[in-house]
């Protein structure tokens, strides 16, 4: 995309009409807009922020800003239908004290012991996929590996048994897709379809778990489940959505990480290289190859954001980045132009995967910060290590398909031979 290009679509942007090289490289985009108008008015009223300073100023006063969308979502999806009773009844859009309540439950259940004690299960899964694609000789970086790995980590969080796990991804991605500024019939009701069928199927697991509590520091449908009874009140639709919830988060996101992680080191050669060096050059010491592997994620987290926006609404009259805001308005929070901003990371558009100090927001920040971005973090640096160990010398044989949407980025399909 050129510069002027970039900038045309920066002074027309509306995220209900992007054009297509948008969703393939809106970096340039994002610059433009950091540069122009890092507060950007918006045709439908709202404003989109770009600046990394803004997005932690807004991040870290929830007073003022509210993550409930009740406001919005009310006229965009219809009061009565299944996505708004799911997205206005989840953790991320709501604010303190069901927020607060869910998260605290959630959290309970991630501890670093929890995380630590799903290590070898994960390492098990992905050996297993592996094994499967080099007796192929090959397959899709996606459909074959990243997207199987979070469907089945958070099937054991949940305890969904292994026989009914199949409808999740799908499920998942069309009640996600419904979060898209610009919705087609055919996107809304597939994803009130989803929502159903997902909490309705929900509905006869938690009867089953409250027949029979698995252990509550593993199993997070059963503390939830628990926490009503030890005073922590959660409704029935409270408990049916944020499990629901709980899939979504951890499903795509973790998704996009992978792929995205393992597309791009196809585009930065060099860097793959000197991941590589620096993984042989610690062979057997398990500690420094995890250091290596941490530092690359939290790049790949910055570089190519999974989550690219966020939203908030002020309720009362504020400034932010120097513009006076009404009460009322509607803000998003562009994360992949935020982790991309010269005036928090040098070299911005550089993948660099031995990065220090990188507070990049890819998790968000305050007090909605991603519940499970450890577990995020472990599922990435086991995946895309073990990978890069059992297939040095991958390559794409095909293009790989972008998924074509502006809030979460990722890929569709990324053929490969190994």
């Amino acid at each position: 995309m050129t510069a002027t290009r970039a900038g045309e679509i920066a002074r027309d942007l509306d995220l209900r009409a992007l054009p297509q090289v948008f969703y393939s490289n809106p970096y340039p985009v994002y610059a433009a807009l950091r540069e122009q108008s890092p507060v950007k008015p918006m045709p439908d009223g709202s404003v989109f922020l770009t600046r990394y300073a803004d997005l932690v100023a807004v991040y870290r006063d929830a007073q003022t800003f509210s993550s409930d969308k009740k406001v919005e979502f009310s006229p965009k999806y219809g009061a009565a239908s299944p996505l708004f009773e799911h997205h206005t009844t989840s953790l991320v859009f709501n604010d303190p004290p069901l927020h607060t309540r869910v998260r605290k439950l959630i959290m309970g259940a991630l501890t670093r012991r929890a995380i630590a004690d799903l290590e070898p299960g994960l390492v098990v899964l992905v050996d297993g996929l592996l094994d499967a694609i080099e007796a192929k000789g090959g397959g899709d970086l996606i459909e074959d590996f990243a997207s199987a790995i979070p469907v089945e980590i958070i099937g054991n969080l949940l305890g969904v048994p292994h026989a009914d796990r199949g409808p999740l991804r799908a499920w998942s991605l069309a009640i996600l897709g419904a979060l898209e500024p610009r919705l087609t019939p055919e996107q809304e009701a597939l994803g009130n379809r989803s929502v159903a069928e997902f909490t309705a199927y929900l509905r006869d697991l938690v009867a089953d778990r409250r027949k029979s509590p698995g252990d509550p520091e593993h199993d997070v449908l059963t503390r939830l489940i628990q926490g009503e009874e030890a005073g922590e009140k959660l409704s029935e639709a409270e408990l049916l959505q944020n499990c629901v919830f709980i899939l979504n988060a951890g499903h795509e996101t973790t998704t996009n990480l992978i792929g995205n992680a393992l597309v791009a080191l196809q585009e930065w050669p060099q860097e793959k290289q000197r991941l590589m060096e620096a993984l042989t050059g610690n062979a057997g010491d398990a500690s420094a190859q995890e250091s290596v592997m941490t530092l690359a994620v939290d790049e790949f987290l910055r570089f190519e954001s999974s989550n690219q926006l966020g939203n908030r609404r002020a309720v009362r009259a504020c400034t932010v980045g120097g513009v006076d805001l009404a009460e009322g308005a509607l803000v998003t929070l562009c994360i992949g132009a935020a982790n991309r901003d010269p005036a928090q990371f040098t070299q911005p558009d550089v993948l660099d995967l031995q990065r220090e100090n990188n507070r990049h927001l890819a998790f968000g920040f305050g007090i909605h910060q991603c519940a499970g971005l450890s577990l995020a973090r472990l599922e990435g640096r086991i995946a895309i290590g073990r990978f890069l160990q059992r297939f040095p010398d991958y390559r794409l044989t095909q293009s790989p398909v972008r998924g074509g949407r502006a809030r979460f980025r990722g890929f569709l399909s990324a053929p490969f031979s190994a």
